[in-house]
């Protein structure tokens, strides 16, 4: 509703600028607008209107860039209003609607520009010579990893460098708190260990919160933004990096072959646990994966920083998988839930789906 509403404004504030086109031109008598108007004049009332239709339609067709044509609309067409302040002042009301409109849209499209010169920079220009991932390359694992990922149906498929991975769920921001809902992408490496995630909620009709987090040469940041434009969080440092380096471990289920690489060193805890530890750089991070009797990947639990107004603390992380499917031919989790475990009780944060998986595309 919000969305047309915008488009009516546009288009419509379009539309009137035609009246001092035809008043100029003397193509119809226009009683409502009493000053003079010149054929220059008027031809600048015929631009303003064909960029308020324009951007109208860039807007209501999702052109992320609509409020760079909008920009000369309002500001010509305030200019035009001046000349005629009498009769068009009211004019400046939807101008001021379309700056709204404006302001917000540049956010947006900051807030995803600084994402794709991201993502140019963290994945690959070209993906290695295809290898396929074979039953001799699990020898070293512990039993009950090994059987994991024959569950999974690794063997036999290429080795992944890339993952691109769509997900849908909701999230709140503390225990008591609603659930929001959300859509995210995210970009993950695997020969250097690493991820990209950007995700969209819908606080309240209207008012999006943009969020982008990631894990790159070690180093995590989450970034949340209210419309984009006001800064909610930014976390970083030793106990943001040690929690994005948890995060990209207990993700190695949508990415099953990662579980081979150096930089996870496996211990066998019994039948259906196993405990596996990431180092990347000077800084290492924990946690037991178990599993079920079939070999799916069950839960993930880790000690993990909680972020509070005193200080992160470490608490009790736990990732527990509540569907499985199947992408690119692999099983995999798609239905999760995460739950810090504290002393005050549990604190279910986050429900995620996993609704698309690709696999060595640098789209």
């Amino acid at each position: 509703m919000i969305r047309i509403f915008f488009f009516l404004v546009l288009f419509l504030h379009g539309l009137i600028h035609l009246m001092g086109f035809a008043k100029a031109f003397k193509y119809a008598e226009v009683p409502q607008l009493t000053g003079s108007f010149s054929k220059t004049s008027g031809a600048l009332w015929l631009v303003a209107a064909l960029l308020f239709v324009a951007t109208g339609l860039f807007f209501l067709f999702k052109k992320e860039a609509w409020w760079m044509v909008a920009v000369p609309a309002v500001v010509l067409s305030q200019i035009l209003i001046f000349g005629q302040w009498h009769d068009a002042k009211f004019g400046t009301i939807a101008n001021l609607i379309a700056l709204v409109g404006i302001v917000l849209a540049y956010g947006n499209w900051n807030f995803n520009t600084m994402v794709s010169k991201e993502l140019a920079a963290f994945l690959p220009v070209e993906i290695p010579a295809r290898t396929v991932l074979s039953q001799e390359m699990l020898a070293p694992l512990p039993p009950v990893v090994q059987k994991w990922l024959k569950r999974a149906g690794v063997v036999g498929k290429p080795i992944v460098h890339t993952a691109y991975i769509r997900q849908k769920g909701a999230m709140r921001t503390k225990p008591d708190g609603g659930w929001v809902p959300f859509e995210a992408e995210q970009w993950n490496t695997v020969d250097k260990p690493g991820f990209i995630w950007r995700t969209t909620m819908q606080a309240a009709p209207g008012i999006a919160i943009l969020g982008r987090d990631k894990y790159v040469a070690g180093r995590g940041n989450m970034l949340i933004k209210l419309l984009a434009l006001v800064p909610i969080a930014d976390a970083k440092g030793p106990e943001t990096d040690q929690g994005a380096m948890l995060r990209n471990l207990a993700e190695i289920c949508w990415m099953p072959g990662a579980a081979l690489r150096e930089y996870i060193r496996w211990e066998q805890i019994d039948s259906l646990s196993a405990k596996a530890t990431m180092t990347n750089g000077s800084i290492s991070a924990s946690g037991i994966f178990r599993f079920d009797a079939a070999g799916d990947m069950v839960s993930f639990e880790a000690r993990r920083y909680y972020d509070r107004k005193e200080g992160a603390t470490l608490e009790d992380w736990l990732v527990v998988n509540t569907g499985y499917g199947t992408f690119e031919g692999i099983r995999m989790p798609v239905k999760s839930e995460v739950t810090w475990k504290l002393k005050s009780g549990d604190y279910m944060w986050l429900r995620l789906e996993i609704v698309e998986v690709g696999y060595n595309d640098v789209r």
